[in-house]
């Protein structure tokens, strides 16, 4: 396999050199079925119950015989909690104990991460930048680094190691610019902003961590 070779760039915009990646991680063939599942799992891992209806050991009152039992002409009841009462319990409706988590196979996961990463390189959507050399925590001088690259106003993730750094700091007023740690990269998160932007020695990291 031919070596996998992207242009590195500091924030001027200019092309300082080279940077080799790992087929591996950088070069794998992609199945969007699998990437697809993926997305789906980690949606549902992510999902809350919100919806909650209270069944009839919940709701208020009926704690008394509405009645007696026999000689008012009435149907027999025990209780106003019952779900054919007005304002009774709910018969099997939604309620906030259920759990949408899904199990993953942690190397399909790993799988799927490298797909991505292939799809951002094969389309030109990978930035590597020598360094993270940004002398502010200044949302404009963000702006005017990420106007001097290929990145042409569209969406972007930058991935970080640290929470101290200025361009996570820089990047929060940002609506379409975002910050991730970079052994904690997600798929949705990769999918979600066209570009990525990493520097070279994270690019490394990236590699040793996910291989």
């Amino acid at each position: 396999m031919a070596d996998l070779k992207l242009k590195v760039y500091n924030f001027e915009g200019k092309e300082v050199g080279t940077e080799t990646l790992d087929p591996k991680l950088f070069g794998v063939e992609v199945n969007p079925v699998v990437v697809q599942q993926m997305v789906v799992a980690q949606q549902k891992n992510a999902r809350e119950p919100i919806a909650h209806t209270k069944g009839r050991a919940e709701v208020r009152g009926g704690g008394k015989k509405p009645w007696r039992q026999k000689g008012t002409g009435r149907a027999r009841h025990g209780s106003s909690r019952s779900p054919i009462w007005t304002g009774g319990g709910i018969t099997f409706g939604p309620t906030s104990k259920r759990n949408f988590s899904v199990k993953t196979n942690k190397k399909v996961k790993q799988k799927a991460l490298a797909m991505v990463l292939t799809d951002k390189v094969a389309n030109d959507k990978l930035i590597v930048l020598e360094s993270y050399n940004l002398p502010g925590a200044k949302t404009k001088m963000l702006v005017n680094a990420l106007d001097k690259l290929p990145i042409k106003d569209r969406s972007a993730l930058i991935a970080t190691k640290s929470a101290e750094e200025n361009i996570v700091t820089a990047s929060k007023n940002l609506p379409r610019v975002d910050t991730t740690y970079f052994g904690s990269f997600n798929i949705v998160d990769l999918l979600k902003y066209e570009y990525l932007v990493i520097s070279k020695e994270l690019l490394q990291k990236v590699t040793e961590h996910y291989l």
